[in-house]
């Protein structure tokens, strides 16, 4: 009679035995910084690509909504701050992190002006502004005369001098450049949401009240009686440029401007007189 029995109590004395190991997802739950480290050995820029392969599935089971983004968070500011619990757990799995560095202006340590002032807005944006989107009309086969964007290092002077009128720093090699050879009118787009500002207010970069700046002129290339000021323009505030390879046969040009567009509140936008605006100080 105990012979039909004997595999029941076998089987009862291996799960005695294994009573304390649980059976768990191999995504259910969030493996520690140690664990990552001991069991893989990976870098971090090693493990996070496949781990975000499948992103919505590893995202939801390992870190819920709840624990993400707080029952209680009111705005994203709160999620920038690295003081906080839920950073602090993100952070400790390697995964992710909502860490936010400030971004300083160049020669600015104050806010924006009130947006009354446009004049002085479009110029404080312009001297705040690294680099730009400038627009022009494409030369190349494919897209001849249709609109063709491109991102821009400017200066419109050294932090302490500003000019409001810009330059920048190309070579021929660009498709940009081809562009401006054959047409040299383009516009230049630079948004408030470059810096820390709109990022503070919690603003949207297409939000009326984060600003932008449309500056439309004339791409011309530096006079020699200029370089001076064009070169201690760019390289004082980006640096990396003096070191730029020769052999690219780097020159300096600017905009004559011809207009300057603004929105920097709701309600319309602004049609600054360059009169107005060079008269205006972004200090």
């Amino acid at each position: 009679m105990r012979g039909p029995y004997f595999p029941l109590v076998v089987l009862a004395s291996v799960l005695c035995l294994s009573r304390s190991y649980t059976l768990r997802s191999s995504v259910s739950w969030v493996v520690s910084s140690n664990d990552v480290v001991e069991e893989a050995d990976l870098s971090e820029e090693e493990v996070a690509p496949v781990l975000l392969v499948d992103g919505a599935g590893l995202w939801k089971q390992a870190y819920p909504a709840s624990n993400v983004l707080g029952d209680g968070v009111e705005s994203p500011r709160e999620l920038a701050e690295p003081e906080t619990d839920n950073v602090a757990q993100l952070s400790s799995s390697r995964l992710f992190s909502y860490r936010l560095e400030k971004m300083q202006q160049a020669g600015s340590s104050s806010g924006p002006p009130p947006h009354q002032e446009t004049a002085r807005t479009a110029r404080y944006i312009a001297h705040n502004s690294d680099w730009g989107h400038l627009a022009t009309i494409s030369t190349q086969d494919k897209i001849k005369g249709l609109p063709f964007g491109n991102i821009f290092s400017v200066s419109d002077g050294p932090g302490d001098n500003s000019t409001g009128v810009v330059y920048f720093y190309v070579t021929p090699m660009d498709n940009t450049v081809s562009d401006l050879r054959s047409n040299p009118f383009a516009s230049l787009t630079f948004s408030e949401a470059e810096g820390e500002f709109c990022r503070q207010m919690v603003y949207d970069p297409e939000d009326p009240r984060c600003a932008r700046l449309t500056l439309t002129g004339k791409m011309v290339d530096v006079a020699p009686e200029e370089l001076v000021f064009a070169k201690e323009a760019m390289f004082s505030r980006h640096p990396v440029m003096a070191k730029w390879p020769v052999g690219h046969n780097w020159f300096f040009m600017k905009m004559e401007l011809i207009q300057v567009w603004l929105q920097d509140w709701v309600g319309g936008i602004s049609l600054i007189p360059l009169e107005d605006y060079f008269k205006a100080t972004p200090f």
